[in-house]
């Protein structure tokens, strides 16, 4: 199963970082936030990645282009233009790269990389939150519901996509963008989508978060999944500092390849046989 994680956005309410990197390359304990969302799905087996590349996209580009020799050692004959690793630390991800326009908007985004994504369910997140949200429970809990689609709700006041839950019936009663009156439950991201979802982005100028969520509400096929652990997005640079107070205390909650028997991508997903979000 594929990963699409949007990573295009502007992020000005970081730009004290973002004037030099995109949101997604700015660092937690010495790691973009990127590594740390791609760390929870491989810890759930998933390491196929489509990222949604646009402000800055070169950068993240140049990341991976350097990733392998940043993370073990070799040897470089000059002469012969060879290289001979030595020793790799690096993770067994499957990346690709796509410019996807530095004004796309969200849906735009993954509908320029749907050739990239096959006839499968797919998931997809943002470029800039972390949660110990379990990706397997999600996945099985999409597949259960049928839906076209499937949100990950968690719990945080204001500011966000909030996401109207009808007693606890797992469909979407209602969805609206960034309400000053929202309550508790917001979109947190972590979608799990069939690619038949992708019929509703008209263009570039599509937000997923508006038009595509609430066509997918009207027809019943927007399933809320519930997380009540951890999720925290990094939009301000107060954000910021609250996932870096977590890290160096060192056991920050989001990290769970560190913890458990799981670690480092053994536990798997079960497969079938057959939070600037505008521009993220």
């Amino acid at each position: 199963m594929k990963v699409v994680i949007l990573a295009g956005g502007y992020g000005t309410r970081l730009s004290e970082h973002t004037s030099v990197v995109p949101k997604p390359l700015v660092e937690i304990g010495g790691r973009p936030i990127l590594w740390h969302i791609m760390k929870l799905y491989s810890h759930h087996g998933l390491n196929d990645f489509v990222i949604c590349c646009g402000y800055k996209g070169t950068v993240i580009k140049d990341y991976f282009m350097s990733y392998l020799s940043h993370q073990g050692d070799f040897t470089i004959d000059l002469q012969r233009n060879r290289i001979e690793m030595h020793r790799s630390g690096t993770e067994p991800w499957k990346v690709t790269l796509v410019d996807t326009g530095e004004k796309t908007m969200t849906g735009g985004r993954v509908k320029r990389v749907r050739e990239h994504l096959g006839d499968s369910t797919f998931c997809m997140t943002y470029g800039d939150g972390v949660s110990d949200v379990d990706i397997g429970g999600l996945i099985k809990f999409h597949h259960q519901q049928g839906a076209l689609a499937t949100v990950t709700a968690v719990q945080l006041p204001g500011r966000f996509g909030a996401i109207n839950l009808s007693s606890d019936r797992p469909r979407a009663a209602g969805f609206r963008e960034k309400d000053a009156t929202d309550g508790q439950v917001i979109n947190g991201g972590f979608f799990v989508i069939e690619p038949q979802a992708l019929d509703l982005i008209d263009d570039d100028s599509t937000s997923w978060e508006n038009e595509p969520l609430a066509r997918l509400t009207e027809q019943d096929q927007l399933a809320v999944y519930r997380h009540r652990g951890y999720w925290q997005n990094m939009d301000t640079l107060r954000d910021k500092a609250i996932l870096q107070g977590l890290w160096d205390a060192g056991d920050p909650p989001w990290c769970v390849w560190n913890k458990g028997s799981a670690a480092n991508g053994s536990a798997k997903v079960s497969q079938p046989a057959t939070a600037d979000q505008a521009t993220h």
